[in-house]
């Protein structure tokens, strides 16, 4: 009966869709100039360079960089803003997620 069980858990989490989690935490930065593929690239490449930093994903359309942190890492603000700005764009807002 106990092999049931756990069998037909196993079998129910599998079928569940995946989530991406990110345990390190998740930064928004609301970025004036975004318009191409180029400026997506330039900033992943910027951002990757931090060692606390495990990817970022730039969507061009809404003009969002979410930064998305290595366990137990974190970049404060200032540092996001040097970032951004160093490369050429206007930082809006940060917002700070899960």
């Amino acid at each position: 009966m106990k092999k049931l069980f756990l069998t037909t858990a196993l079998l129910v989490l599998l079928s569940l869709p995946a989530f991406s989690v990110h345990p390190g935490g998740t930064v928004y930065a609301d970025v004036n100039g975004l318009v191409c593929d180029f400026c997506a690239r330039a900033l992943e490449k910027v951002f990757s360079k931090q060692k606390a930093v495990e990817f970022i994903n730039v969507d061009l359309d809404e003009k969002i960089i979410t930064i998305h942190f290595n366990e137990g890492q974190q970049l404060d603000d200032e540092t996001i803003t040097q970032l951004i700005t160093d490369s050429g764009y206007n930082l809006r807002k940060i917002r700070h997620g899960e």
